[in-house]
């Protein structure tokens, strides 16, 4: 019922399982920021505190947080329809951690992003964000483990993505044209369309169907 662009969608998938501290700054820096949300939270309650020191319960909860976002912030707990989320008219950013379906979903939907990789090719779907395509701005994670940025990066990063004026606010807008190009890709007579029909139509070119597996692997 929002406005259109307006809402900030922000998950970091399935295997990043931040601090309690890390958390609580985030949600800080939500709030600070002034702008409504649809925040994601997964915590992993039998992984001995998780690969960053989460606990798996809600500790990283700010005391009062739900209750003062209640009508502008909406916490999810657990999976959430992603693509269905970037698509919606109301989406305005995405605060991802760059996995590539992530990283994907967000270019298709047109959104400007902002980027905190946590692991793997996670760095390189950064630099494609924001050094190639230029619709991605870096949150600025510098430390392994333990709070990786404060409320107050969280919420400056949100206003450099949202600014709607400046040299930033022009790259940002290239999100949506971008949007356009990558849906147009996957209608037929689109690059990717036609790509998949040529995969489907690789068996036949191959001398048998080991070669064709073989083939598959290599892809894959």
């Amino acid at each position: 019922k929002k406005k259109t662009r307006y809402v900030v969608y922000v998950c970091f998938g399935t295997l990043a399982n931040f601090s309690d501290l890390q958390l609580k700054e985030i949600a800080a820096g939500l709030e600070a920021s002034g702008r409504e949300f649809v925040w994601v939270v997964r915590r992993e309650k039998n992984r001995g505190g998780g690969i960053d020191g989460g606990s798996g319960d809600d500790n990283w909860l700010l005391a009062g947080f739900e209750e003062r976002m209640e009508g502008k912030g909406l916490i999810i707990r657990g999976w959430a329809p992603q693509a269905l989320i970037l698509d919606h008219l109301a989406a305005s950013g995405f605060v991802t951690h760059c996995k590539w379906n992530s990283t994907l979903e967000g270019i298709t939907a047109g959104l400007p992003m902002l980027t905190w990789p946590v692991t793997a090719e996670q760095f390189y779907n950064e630099k494609l964000l924001t050094e190639i395509l230029g619709i991605g701005i870096v949150v600025g994670a510098k430390q392994l483990y333990g709070v990786k940025v404060g409320s107050g990066g969280v919420a400056d990063a949100m206003g450099r993505m949202m600014a709607e004026e400046g040299e930033e606010a022009a790259e940002m807008k290239k999100a949506g044209e971008l949007g356009r190009i990558a849906k147009r890709a996957v209608e037929e007579g689109g690059s990717s369309y036609a790509n998949v029909g040529a995969l489907i139509g690789e068996p036949f070119q191959f001398d048998n169907y080991n070669n064709f597996l073989f083939y598959l692997f290599i892809l894959w």
